[in-house]
């Protein structure tokens, strides 16, 4: 949920830090802070976005080669100067950024009390810090040893940086259930929450792995423990990470650029995995695992938010092709209600990050049940693609906007091969079939291109809606997923109710919404249940609802009843959300914009959401 940048060096850390820090700032962005080591630890911290920081910061001294940073999403306590990162040990020797929660922090604090401590914020992070300390002062032993013992004592999920005053040419870190990863340079270490803030100098990469603590030392190098003391020899990765892919390209906002990034990023994703001609696909996390997955009682797949939608437009996609039963469920929920796993069974894992907390959770139930484990994520070398079985990345490249667009359609992506190609191996659907699936998933990347190209009439409609206070969003088959998807970037961006729904559930509840003020937007290109689309519509008019419709190229019938149309191009059902969600998600940007909202960091989210 919050963003951590740190770095050891000969450089100048500051500027480092701030541009690692804008980098970050996706993943939090109520407060931020700095701590800079110079002979004296200096600490600036300030609510509000970076460039609040540095504003604050002005002329103050920021010299020192050794620093952190941290942009918070607010858990404990609420965002302000006091509660933000980094928070300091009592005697001012020790300061820490930490994303996560320590769950048991209240017993801690208690017991510290009756040591003397007394705390200035709300967090449980300056509790984790007095905490270290206690045991420095109490052990005397080195600020790692401090740690680990501490972290041995906690409950929770942490990544944590750790400057010792006392020690200024060390960082110390630690991981548990969020990310972390350290970048290698001469003379000099670089850690992140993520591989954003690094590339730009270094693409050589360590990620920690949970319970593992990190010294970064320019005496001593790297060197990387386990919480039980276990050494370990660090894994060293090459990232492939351009610098453009994280720069806004002339772009007003980050979340227009991942939209129009579609037909490229589509395309990325099935390189190499398809041949249309030939006949035949190739995803390399199922082939060794072919046969369970085919043969399994169902397929279970736990996912949040924008993710959770793609895994039911992936349950339609199985059930439909290949014929393999299919549950998805919220990742939040799974867990809690004691849920029937078994051997037989394979769960898909869904997340952007692949550090989604709630899904890790439910991969880790999952695996202790013996279910095989399936991953589908982004960020290559994420949790998620570290825990399971065999998985699949989608390829997208970096998604800074808080709003998923890219992320989603890539998912949708790897489902739609993955069922095309256990359907085939299965033999649940004809050759010819298959084959012509294929033909059509290959000119995807161009019909999406043609999708954008409703963009001036998608921003005309948005001036007419952009003062709604609600709005529904309908959808039958593959395309009720979609609705729910259309609704859930409205409400992220624009901060309008809206809500998704099946089309044919409309009338028993939502229908008592409609009136002359109500948008409704309807997604009508199933072919298969198109007269019932428009018997809905009807319904929608009847009522003196405001209609505008996702309709194919051509469309005559739906045309003469809406109010407003976006024609985009035909293709299969089974890939037709890959098409309609386009308009929905331009609709939602210009909506936000003449909002005057920030699309990109719409208030109370974050990009990566790495706690429960």
């Amino acid at each position: 949920m919050c963003g951590i940048v740190g770095y050891i060096g000969k450089k100048d850390a500051y500027p480092i830090i701030i541009k690692g820090l804008r980098r970050l700032e996706y993943r939090g962005y109520d407060s931020a802070g700095v701590a800079l080591l110079n002979g004296n630890l200096n600490i600036y911290k300030k609510k509000g976005k970076v460039q609040d920081l540095v504003d604050f910061i002005d002329d103050n001294n920021t010299s020192g080669s050794i620093g952190m940073g941290h942009t918070r999403w607010a858990t404990h306590g609420a965002p302000n100067d006091t509660n933000a990162h980094p928070h300091l040990s009592q005697n001012k020797r020790l300061a820490i950024i930490h994303n996560g929660i320590i769950e048991n922090y209240e017993s801690i604090k208690q017991w510290l009390e009756t040591r003397g401590h007394s705390f200035a914020s709300e967090t449980d992070t300056e509790i984790l810090i007095h905490l270290i300390e206690e045991i420095l002062n109490e052990e005397d032993c080195s600020t790692e040893e401090a740690v680990r013992i501490a972290l041995n004592k906690v409950i929770g999920a942490y990544a944590i940086v750790i400057i010792d005053r006392l020690n200024p040419k060390k960082l110390v870190a630690a991981r548990k259930s969020s990310p972390l990863v350290i970048g290698l340079g001469k003379e000099e270490y670089f850690i992140a929450s993520d591989a954003t803030p690094i590339v730009e100098y270094t693409n050589q990469v360590v990620y920690l792995d949970d319970d593992e603590i990190a010294v970064l030392s320019l005496k001593d190098g790297l060197q990387i423990s386990k919480t039980d003391k276990t050494v370990i020899s660090p894994s060293i990765l090459e990232i492939n990470l351009k610098i453009e892919s994280i720069e806004k390209g002339g772009y007003d906002f980050f979340m227009l650029k991942e939209i129009y990034e579609q037909p490229k990023t589509i395309s990325n994703g099935t390189r190499g995995r398809f041949n249309a001609q030939e006949g035949w696909t190739r995803l390399g996390g199922i082939d060794k695992f072919n046969n369970k997955i085919i043969n399994a009682n169902r397929i279970i797949i736990v996912a949040c938010g924008t993710s959770w939608h793609s895994g039911l437009i992936a349950e339609y996609m199985f059930e439909d092709l290949a014929r393999i039963p299919v549950e998805v469920e919220y990742a939040s929920e799974f867990r809690y209600r004691n849920p029937i796993i078994t051997e037989k069974d394979v769960v898909i894992a869904i997340s952007q990050s692949g550090e989604t907390a709630d899904t890790l959770a439910a991969l880790e139930l999952a695996k202790q049940k013996g279910a095989l484990t399936y991953g589908i994520c982004n960020v290559v070398g994420s949790s998620i693609a570290r825990i399971t079985d065999a998985g699949s990345y989608i390829h997208a490249g970096p998604e800074i906007g808080v709003a998923s667009t890219k992320a989603f359609t890539g998912q949708v992506t790897i489902l739609a091969l993955m069922a095309l190609h256990l359907a085939n191996k299965k033999g649940t659907i004809s050759e010819t079939r298959y084959r012509t699936l294929l033909a059509e998933l290959e000119n995807i990347p161009q019909k999406v291109a043609k999708a954008l190209e409703t963009d001036a009439v998608v921003k005309q409609i948005a001036n007419k809606v952009k003062n709604s206070n609600n709005a529904l969003y309908l959808g039958r088959g593959y395309n009720f997923p979609v609705a729910l998807e259309g609704a859930l970037k409205l409400k992220e961006i624009s901060y309008i109710h809206a809500e998704g729904y099946p089309a044919a559930e409309m009338k028993h509840g939502p229908i008592a919404l409609i009136d002359e003020n109500m948008p409704i937007f309807v997604i009508a290109t199933n072919q298969s249940a198109y007269e019932k689309i428009v018997s809905n519509v009807q319904e929608v008019k009847a009522r003196k609802g405001k209609v505008i419709a996702v309709v194919l190229e051509g469309d005559t019938q739906i045309k003469k009843l809406a109010d407003y149309i976006i024609e985009i191009p035909e293709t299969d059902e089974v890939f037709s959300p890959l098409i309609s969600v386009i308009p929905l998600q331009l609709l939602s940007y210009h909506i936000a914009v003449m909002r005057g909202c920030n699309v990109d960091q719409p208030r109370n989210l974050a990009k990566s959401v790495t706690v429960e």
